[in-house]
């Protein structure tokens, strides 16, 4: 199923990750479509950091999502449009607005929930697997949190930075 992309190994990861999350995206999009939610995969993250610590600001955001500051902004224009995110200047820091989720976004929490608990239950089928895929997930990010992609490359060639 994976097709050619598979036979170039680790050179094609980032394209593999790349389709594997698209592909999710896409189903769980077409699940809360198909459940009548009027909701976007995407702001689930944002949803989700929020609730357990709010406000913050959108940095403190980024950094949570691991994601660039202007993704971020323009994730949170988004919900600010949707009404489902307030922001306002942080009293200490007047360059800093904090986030907030509305009644909105909370209610969609509530209505999330039991789709969400079956969505869980089919990333369990999927990635209990003899490698386990979250798992294996959370080893990488580790060690490229200790040493990035491209600090490795360049531990693997010469000091030109040439094979």
């Amino acid at each position: 199923m994976a097709g050619e992309l598979s036979d170039l190994q680790g050179v094609a990861l980032a394209s593999r990750l790349i389709r594997l999350g698209e592909q999710i995206r896409k189903d769980v999009g077409r699940i809360y479509k198909e459940q009548g939610i009027d909701w976007e995969p995407k702001w689930s993250p944002v949803l989700l950091i929020l609730i357990r610590k709010s406000p913050m600001g959108i940095q403190e955001l980024a950094d949570e999502l691991g994601y660039t500051h202007p993704s971020v902004i323009a994730l949170v224009k988004e919900m600010e449009d949707r009404k489902l995110i307030r922001s306002h200047i942080d009293k200490t820091d007047k360059r800093k607005r904090l986030l907030t989720l509305t009644p909105r976004a909370l209610a969609y929490k509530n209505e999330l929930q039991p789709v969400c608990d079956l969505m869980n239950e089919v990333v369990q089928e999927i990635t209990n697997t003899q490698h386990n895929l979250l798992l294996a997930l959370d080893e990488t990010e580790q060690l490229l949190q200790s040493q990035n992609f491209y600090q490795r490359y360049g531990t693997k060639t010469d000091n030109n930075g040439g094979i």
